[in-house]
C-alpha cells in the first residue's frame, strides 16, 4: 500500500481484524496483536501516519504507549459530550496531543449527541471547542466523514444501508459545500480568525507537511 501512495492508514474499522479490534469490540478489551504492533512499527519506518479513529479503546491505549511519531485521529468526537464508542475521552485526546498529533472532528450525527434534536452544526462546534479546550487550538481540525453520498451511490446499490439516508448527515452539511456553516458558527462564538483558519485546515496541513512520507 505504501508503494501505491498510501500515507495515512488505520488497521481496523468497527470490527476485528488480524491487527486490532475496532471500537465496536471494546468489550473484548483487546490491544494490538503482534502483527498490529509490527504494522505500526513499519508504518513509522515508512512515514505512514497512524490513524486511531475506529480503533478500540484498549488498542488506542496500546498505540499511544508504543508510538514514536505523531498519531492522527482523522474523524472522531469528544466522548465527554457524547458517550459513543467512536468518540475519544479527554485522556485519549491529551495522549494523542502528546505525540504531536491532531484530532479531527467528525460530523456524523450519531457521534455528536444521543439526542437527535441536538445533532446540529452548533453541536459540531461544541465538539471542536471542547477538544480545543482540552488539548489546545493547535491540535484540532475537521474530519467530516461525508458518507451520505457514498452510502447512496455504493452501499444502496447492493444491499440494505445501515441507517436511513437522512440520518447520515446534518442538514446543510451533507458535503463540502456546507463547510461555511462551520466557519460561521465558530465566528459567531467569538473564535478569532487565525484560530478559525487553524481549525479549518492549517493545523492538519502543518502535521502532514512535517510528517507525511518522512521515513525513519
Amino acid at each position: 500500500m505504501h508503494r501505491l501512495g498510501v500515507r495515512i492508514a488505520s488497521i481496523a474499522h468497527l470490527g476485528r481484524t488480524q491487527l486490532a479490534d475496532g471500537s465496536a469490540e471494546d468489550a473484548a478489551g483487546s490491544r494490538l496483536t503482534a502483527a498490529g504492533v509490527e504494522a505500526l512499527a513499519e508504518m513509522e519506518r515508512l512515514g505512514v501516519l497512524f490513524d486511531v479513529s475506529h480503533l478500540g479503546a484498549a488498542g488506542v491505549a496500546h498505540v499511544l504507549e508504543i508510538a514514536t511519531r505523531p498519531v492522527l485521529a482523522t474523524h472522531s468526537g469528544a466522548r465527554a459530550l457524547c458517550d459513543h464508542h467512536r468518540n475519544l475521552t479527554d485522556d485519549q485526546l491529551r495522549a494523542i496531543a502528546a505525540t504531536g498529533g491532531t484530532v479531527c472532528v467528525n460530523f456524523y450525527p450519531e457521534f455528536l449527541s444521543a439526542d437527535p434534536a441536538e445533532r446540529t452544526v452548533d453541536r459540531v462546534v461544541d465538539h471542536i471547542l471542547h477538544i480545543a479546550d482540552v488539548i489546545g487550538i493547535d491540535r484540532v481540525g475537521l474530519g467530516p466523514d461525508f458518507i451520505k453520498e457514498v452510502d447512496q451511490d455504493l452501499v444502496r446499490r447492493c444491499c440494505e444501508g445501515p441507517a436511513d439516508a437522512d440520518e447520515l448527515a446534518l442538514p446543510g452539511l451533507e458535503g463540502p459545500g456546507g463547510l461555511p456553516l462551520i466557519t460561521r458558527s465558530l465566528t459567531e462564538r467569538g473564535v478569532p480568525e487565525d484560530a478559525v483558519l487553524k481549525i479549518l485546515g492549517r493545523n492538519l496541513l502543518d502535521l502532514l507537511r512535517a510528517n507525511l512520507g518522512r521515513s525513519g
